[in-house]
């Protein structure tokens, strides 16, 4: 019986504490601000892709060795992830839009007037548990729900927002990092590959120029073909990566919130459920 009330009591002291000094607002905050400028990092990079495959989608790479013309076509190995980066660039809007919602929550449950009522409920409970008086009146599992009520309303948001970003940090951070740096040198060498589209030999040339030029392309040739079989490797990844980084951004952004929500549900309406089966002198256990 002690046990239990001061176990009841440490959580609404404890609650109220953290409720005055903010300490649970802070690091929820600066955890979401963190993975909103990660969304947002991700999301620009992808846009930037999705630019540059846009761009290249219309090249061909022309060379002349010997006489003899070779047309690749840049826009024929892009266009398979072309729609795959549009996709995914709605996802990360999506991502960043949840991000920035749980920041306009986390400011209203940071709010002071439910903090006054956070306090004010946590004495109330303390007065339930330890006033025998109110404890065998109809006021002592009252004044236990309402702090359960008010304990939920102030933290459930925070608490949901670190959970998330504990997961992400322990088993997501890695990968992210990962596959966002394999699309930035997909995006390098693709811009790489354009820039090389747009030089072109000098029209009038003696035979020595004309014999110089016709070794270079035909080395130009080897090198473009076995660029344009890496850019074609690199895309193949670049689709790898971007699966990658959709599953990542909706299990953090979406699933894990929606998770975290509702265990927070369930153990409000489990705790609910004891305070309902209250008798004097008895408080409901945790």
């Amino acid at each position: 019986m002690t046990a239990r009330k001061i176990f009841w009591t440490l959580l609404a002291v404890i609650s109220a504490a953290a409720a005055l000094t903010g300490v649970v607002d802070t690091t929820s905050g600066e955890l979401a601000d963190k993975a909103l400028k990660r969304a947002l990092v991700t999301f620009a990079v992808a846009r930037t892709l999705n630019g540059v495959i846009s761009v290249a989608q219309g090249t061909e790479v022309a060379v002349e060795p010997a006489g003899i013309g070779v047309i690749l076509g840049v826009g024929q190995i892009l266009d398979p992830i072309n729609d795959l980066i549009e996709r995914f660039s709605s996802v990360m809007l999506v991502a960043a839009s949840s991000i920035g919602l749980q920041l306009l929550l986390l400011n209203i449950s940071a709010a002071w007037g439910l903090t006054v009522l956070l306090v004010a409920a946590s004495v109330g409970a303390v007065v339930a548990l330890w006033s025998p008086g109110v404890a065998r009146s109809r006021w002592g599992p009252m004044l236990l729900r309402a702090f359960l009520v008010m304990f939920f309303l102030r933290f459930a948001v925070p608490l949901l927002v670190i959970g998330s970003n504990f997961v992400f940090d322990t088993f997501l951070a890695g990968e992210q990092a990962e596959a966002t740096q394999a699309l930035e040198a997909t995006r390098s060498e693709i811009e790489e590959l354009e820039e090389e589209a747009r030089v072109e030999p000098p029209e009038d040339q003696g035979w020595r120029d004309r014999l110089s030029t016709m070794l270079d392309e035909s080395l130009q040739s080897m090198n473009v073909s076995e660029r344009m079989e890496r850019l074609q490797g690199a895309a193949s990844n670049a689709s790898e990566h971007i699966v990658t980084l959709i599953a990542i951004f909706v299990l953090e952004t979406v699933l894990l919130p929606l998770v975290f929500l509702w265990l927070l549900v369930e153990a409000l309406k489990s705790i609910a459920i004891r305070t309902m089966q209250y008798r004097p002198g008895n408080p409901p256990e945790p």
